[in-house]
């Protein structure tokens, strides 16, 4: 088991709380815990992906739309997703929850928060999270999906979106 110093809140299959433990431990423990992640939209709809740095320990290299991590004690989903996007692209937006599920993670479980942010200023990228970025339609976003270098719970967010978008035929405007 490796300890990360990063505190989460272990929860139960219901998501309610039942301690804080150390990040690396539920994982290496597959313990539930919380992740909150932004996905993010341009004024065109268009969506944002991004490839993970080759350094990362978890999915290096690998490209997703979710921009995101674990959820500080105390903190709620729409909170650590707001801190995550200014974290990671150096945005501040704000966020709006779509759906939150449990995912059983390619790593290790946890319940994953997805929210949503149209994006309209300039990107700050931390190199230390993303090495590359575009926007793209959700038809480009569904072939990028497929293929085995995207990062699988992204996938799994993917064909659990709401809205629909990632179905032929039909347009995502921004809200």
């Amino acid at each position: 088991m490796t300890a990360t110093g990063e505190r989460v809140e272990r929860v139960d299959e219901q998501d309610r709380v039942i301690g804080v433990v150390d990040r690396g431990e539920a994982v290496a423990r597959h313990w539930l815990h919380r992740v909150a992640t932004t996905v993010c939209r341009d004024a065109h709809g268009r969506f944002l992906v991004h490839r993970r740095p080759g350094t990362v320990s978890r999915f290096p290299g690998a490209y997703t739309w979710l921009i995101g991590g674990a959820a500080e004690p105390g903190e709620s989903y729409e909170r650590a997703a707001a801190r995550e996007l200014a974290e990671e692209l150096g945005v501040r937006a704000p966020v709006r929850p779509l759906f939150r599920f449990l995912c059983r993670g390619a790593v290790s479980p946890y319940w994953l928060g997805v929210h949503e942010a149209v994006v309209t200023g300039g990107l700050t990228p931390d190199p230390a999270e993303i090495a590359w970025h575009a926007w793209v339609t959700g038809s480009e976003l569904r072939a990028m999906a497929a293929r085995p270098t995207f990062v699988p719970d992204g996938a799994e967010a993917l064909r659990r979106h709401p809205a629909g978008a990632f179905r032929p035929g039909r347009t995502v405007s921004p809200s």
